[in-house]
């Protein structure tokens, strides 16, 4: 007779369906487990036995074969586990053989019996009720399990002995809460930045439309406070989003006690990250930074201290808001519909913009030239808006604090977010849509100019050289000034704020 459990393996953040076939015969004494286990489930084996013992079961002295089905699909994990265990303890009458007919099983066994925690549960509990089964997970994991529906029947025990009295009926247990994790503090406040107006007026442009950024000035003018600010602007997540962000989580083993954030991700990794870690991959094809800023702000300091590999390897998941990870066992997509925020030097000595500074590597224009030279052009042209942040002086220092910050920005942002949300609303596209990722035939539609601003805009593409990815950018950038304006119709203003965010950048790349 073979016993049957159900539980998943996951690619990318799917969750694919596995059997676990469990088989007790007469003959050698033997625990076998086929179906391309990687070693963390072959391990299982000793540790499914010291939990066994330890909840005063023992293993019979007969041939134990587990299958993990399909067997052409790689099973990487701790979390079969569990589903192992319970398809041996029914098939030796330990516990109902119909009992776990109606659940899908995940869960890491300790030597004591206990029952640790997983990655993954939130996508396997999503999965699970798309099947229409109920979800045997961990108790630090029951709150995240309890995000995948009020109709999910999910048992969340501690341990093995736990969950055998549930189902003999001595021990019933409860339900898990839903849980949102408690927030270390208010985030930081834009009031807190005295000067820099323009760079203020650009952060909140990006935040009503999801624009990409680029600051550039020399060491200690905040930009790094900008960028840290900018998560205080930004809309809160709307449920499709939060789902999205917290499954990334999930599968990375970011979730703490099971508790989802509602706060967007704002990641900002070292410039020495590699390739792997920016995108993703390493061992069983982890989401990398990008992914982990999905919904998010990605912040990339010291942009041209990275790896130029590695910088050009987010071009793709830029344009499309997802990065698929290609290895020899693994093929595997993960979402990245990030924001990307940067922030660079004028040169490698930082003083380049300084009025009467004259670098020691000759002309200070050379010099620029080559640090920025660094940055690939495609990758630039993927950024909607380059600034130049100015070095804040002492004048600045002494004035008292600005009579506005983050709470009245992020209105105006809101504002404009609220119209974006309602003009691709009524065209089908998706909730979180802004003008950054909106399709391009679309922003034709929507930023179609009024006759002075075509005639702007005809004569900046061929003055400036626009690509057709910086043209449509340019229009996506004025659909948002207009939207921050309140105005149904971009006009030549809009076009011409649009494409002064853009001009320096440009040449800058031309001369080097």
């Amino acid at each position: 007779m073979v016993t049957r459990v159900a539980t998943v393996a996951f690619e990318g953040i799917e969750a694919r369906a596995v059997d676990v076939q469990v088989q007790i015969i007469p003959g050698s004494v033997v625990f076998n487990v086929v179906g391309l286990p990687d070693k963390a489930v072959g391990e299982s084996r000793e540790r499914v036995r010291g939990a066994l013992i330890a909840s005063g079961l023992a293993l019979p002295a007969k041939r134990i074969t587990v299958n993990l089905a399909p067997a052409d699909l790689p099973k990487e994990g701790s979390h079969y586990d569990l589903p192992i265990a319970l398809g041996v303890m029914a098939a030796i009458g330990a516990i109902p053989a119909d009992a776990l007919g109606g659940y899908c099983v995940l869960g890491e066994l300790a030597l004591d019996g206990s029952i640790t925690a997983v990655n993954g549960v939130l996508p396997a509990a999503i999965a699970a009720a798309a099947r229409g089964l109920g979800l045997i997970c961990p108790a630090s994991t029951g709150p995240e399990a309890a995000w995948a529906g009020g109709d999910l029947d999910v048992l969340a025990p501690r341990s093995l002995i736990q969950l055998a009295n549930h189902f003999k009926g001595s021990q019933v247990m409860a339900w898990p809460e839903p849980s949102v994790a408690g927030q270390a503090g208010p985030l930081p406040d834009l009031a807190d930045i005295k000067g820099q107006e323009g760079a203020k007026r650009a952060l909140e442009i990006a935040a009503a439309g999801g624009h990409n950024l680029l600051m550039n000035g020399p060491p200690g003018s905040g930009k790094s406070m900008l960028a840290a600010r900018l998560p205080s602007i930004l809309p809160p997540l709307g449920p499709r989003e939060l789902l999205d962000i917290s499954m990334i989580q999930s599968v990375a083993g970011a979730l703490k006690d099971g508790a989802l954030s509602n706060r967007r991700p704002f990641r900002q990794p070292h410039h020495s990250a590699s390739m792997a870690a920016l995108v993703g991959g390493g061992l069983g094809a982890k989401p990398g930074e990008v992914s982990l800023a999905h919904g998010g702000v990605l912040f990339l300091d010291e942009l041209p201290e990275f790896n130029p590999q590695a910088l050009d390897s987010l071009r793709q998941p830029m344009e499309t808001g997802e990065v698929m990870i290609a290895r020899a066992n693994h093929r595997v997509t993960y979402p990245a519909r990030f924001q990307l925020v940067a922030a660079m030097n004028p040169c490698r000595c930082g003083q380049g913009l300084e009025p009467g500074y004259a670098c020691r590597r000759g002309p200070n224009d050379r010099c620029m030239a080559q640090y920025q030279a660094r940055i690939s052009g495609p990758l630039l042209d993927r950024i909607d808006l380059r600034i130049e942040v100015p070095a804040v002086t002492a004048a600045d220092l002494i004035l008292p604090p600005p009579a506005e910050g983050s709470r009245e920005a992020a209105a105006r942002v809101a504002a404009a977010r609220a119209l974006q949300t309602a003009r691709f609303g009524e065209r089908g596209l998706p909730a979180a849509t802004t003008n950054a990722t909106c399709p391009a035939n679309l922003i034709e539609q929507v930023a179609s100019p009024d006759a002075d601003g075509t005639a702007l805009i005809r004569q900046a593409a061929e003055s400036m050289r626009l690509s057709a990815r910086g043209f449509h950018r340019t229009l996506r950038v004025a659909r948002t000034l207009a939207d921050l304006d309140g105005e149904a119709q971009v006009r030549r203003l809009h076009l011409a704020e649009a494409l002064s965010y853009r001009g320096r950048g440009d040449s800058a790349a031309a001369a080097a």
